[in-house]
């Protein structure tokens, strides 16, 4: 028992110690706090602004992806476009039915969907009033009872994507 209650008396000792070398450390330490406090501030504006700087950099990687994506898509498009004006030229003057025809029928239907499932679409134009942002005109004609400025003919056509202009329709219009 003895041996216990010098173990006892060590390890109050030793706290006691512990505690008066914390006491005197806190009593040394304000003027280093508030040392530490003055460059704590700089370094978290720093890290604010660091953090700040990355979110925006994620963002304008993510809208540059996007963008290219979108470039990508748009180019695709334009070169199927001209197919598909093939396509339609080729069923406008093929007089017969026939099972090749119904087959050309079916690709060319294939395309038209494939471009709606990527929100392109054919644009109206015929009837519709000039406008040089989505209409080209190709031809000037003169014809009564038609207003001045009104496409009266639609020689290749137009499409959109997501409601910008892919590639304007080429218009005849009314003079």
């Amino acid at each position: 028992m003895a041996k216990e209650k010098k173990k006892q008396d060590l390890e109050l000792e030793e706290e006691s110690l512990l505690e008066e070398d914390l006491d005197q450390e806190q009593k040394t330490c304000p003027e280093e706090k508030v040392a530490s406090e003055g460059q704590e501030d700089p370094y978290k504006d720093q890290l604010i602004r660091l953090t700040a700087d990355f979110t925006n950099y994620k963002r304008r990687v993510e809208k540059e992806k996007k963008d290219f994506l979108a470039l990508g898509v748009k180019k695709v498009a334009l070169d199927l476009l001209g197919v598909i004006d093939n396509f339609e030229r080729a069923l406008d003057h093929s007089d017969e039915e026939s099972s090749f025809k119904e087959g050309v029928e079916m690709i060319y239907q294939q395309l038209l969907d494939l471009l709606k499932k990527n929100n392109i679409c054919p644009m109206e134009a015929l009837n519709e009033k000039f406008d040089p942002n989505r209409h080209h005109a190709v031809l000037v004609e003169e014809k009564e009872g038609v207003e001045e400025g009104v496409v009266i003919d639609v020689v290749q056509k137009g499409y959109m994507i997501n409601d910008e202009v892919l590639r304007p329709a080429m218009v005849k219009v009314s003079q």
